[in-house]
């Protein structure tokens, strides 16, 4: 059987019906790519193990959710660009539902002393949650005394108010003087390169920019908040909780649409619903502009993600045999130990420290080293919350 008439024999319709359960129960962001292995390819067979490698591989090199991505590239592999929209939006629909119900009872509720006493436990449990992805992100992204210093001034630089975009650039330029051997050369690889997702990566541009261009005379905020979160996403190389950094700058610090203790429920309640934690756009989006708000930070935010996918994965064998762009994304990934760190200081600065609240982060941050799963830690965090505090 030829690869299209493979192509052609999976349904559209089996993708997002497949990944629309998957989504439902996405719990715990990155570990779910364990999950849609087991569906695409020891249950469905769309894919073989080797080209989920490689896609896997892929994921972790661009921005953006990596789970989302994998959800996005096993429906490019099975059916093409229709079928990544299929398993992409499948994959993402159940959280963006989720996310704005909680949303519309946090509005409601918020106030309440239950609510106030769970959400104060929640926000160490924040603290730990990122300082635990910064210990994870360092354990992969550190390796060299240059690493280190990398890391150092970007905590830095990112701590006394330079933008992310700068520091981001500059790491990847430092990456690439401070971490390139001399005598290494560059191989540019001699891979074919298809065109096949040219056209629809340019069709769904020139969407982006003609609803983009309406919203501009439509809404100003509302543009401003879509373009916002798409920048976001091009910038959150290593996956969804680089993406928490770029927020809390952006969101809090340079538009002050939301005081720091409002973002970090948000993150929470990210935690708490399937799904990556860039969900969080949803609830950034539902309390500046309401319905509209939360879908528009909800596509702005996926969309730069499923691009990438659809657009790069012709050109990524070719892409990863050069040791300039290897060096230039190490760089990038050092950054963002260095803006992980930050932002843990400046949530831990937020936080309502107490007796008992030092001991929830301090428990929470040792199951999470001991990989216990994210979404009971946060479960229990909850309980204890309100019946401590």
């Amino acid at each position: 059987m030829t690869e299209s008439e493979t192509i052609n024999k999976i349904r559209l319709s089996d993708l997002f019906l497949s990944f629309l359960r998957l989504g439902s129960t996405a719990f715990g962001g990155p570990a779910m790519v364990a999950y849609i292995r087991r569906l695409a390819v020891e249950r469905k067979h769309w894919l073989d193990d080797g080209t989920f490698q490689a896609g896997i591989s892929l994921c972790q090199t661009i921005p953006g959710a990596t789970a989302m991505q994998m959800a996005a590239y096993v429906g490019l592999k099975a059916r093409g660009v229709c079928g990544a929209a299929a398993s992409f939006i499948g994959f993402g629909l159940p959280a963006f539902l989720f996310m704005t119900a909680l949303a519309m009872l946090y509005t409601r509720v918020s106030s309440l002393p239950a609510v106030v006493a769970a959400f104060t436990g929640l926000h160490v449990l924040i603290v730990a949650i990122i300082a635990n992805a910064t210990l994870s992100f360092g354990r992969t992204a550190l390796k060299r005394w240059s690493n280190f210093i990398l890391a150092a001034l970007a905590a830095l630089a990112f701590f006394f108010g330079v933008h992310p975009v700068i520091v981001i650039a500059s790491s990847a330029i430092l990456g690439l003087i401070m971490l390139i051997d001399k005598h290494e050369r560059p191989n540019v690889g001699t891979q074919e390169i298809r065109t096949g997702t040219f056209r629809p990566v340019i069709f769904i541009l020139l969407a982006v920019i003609i609803i983009s261009s309406g919203l501009f005379f439509i809404d100003r905020k509302l543009f401003a908040l879509g373009i916002l979160m798409m920048r976001i996403d091009l910038f959150a190389f290593g996956g969804g909780f680089a993406s928490i950094p770029l927020m809390f700058h952006e969101v809090v610090q340079v538009r002050s649409w939301l005081p720091p203790n409002v973002l970090m429920d948000g993150i929470a309640l990210g935690q708490v619903t399937p799904g990556p934690i860039v969900i969080t756009a949803t609830f950034i989006g539902y309390m500046v502009q309401g319905i509209s708000g939360a879908m528009v930070a909800t596509v702005g935010v996926f969309t730069p993600s499923f691009l990438m996918v659809i657009g790069v994965t012709p050109y990524f064998d070719s892409l990863r045999t050069s040791s300039y762009f290897v060096k230039a994304l190490n760089g990038i990934l050092c950054s963002f130990v260095g803006l992980l760190l930050a932002v843990t200081i400046r949530f831990g600065l937020n936080a309502a420290w107490s007796p008992v609240c030092i001991m929830l982060a301090v428990a929470a941050l040792t199951a999470l080293i001991l990989k216990v799963d994210i979404l009971w830690v946060v479960l229990a965090g909850t309980i204890f919350s309100i019946i401590l505090c």
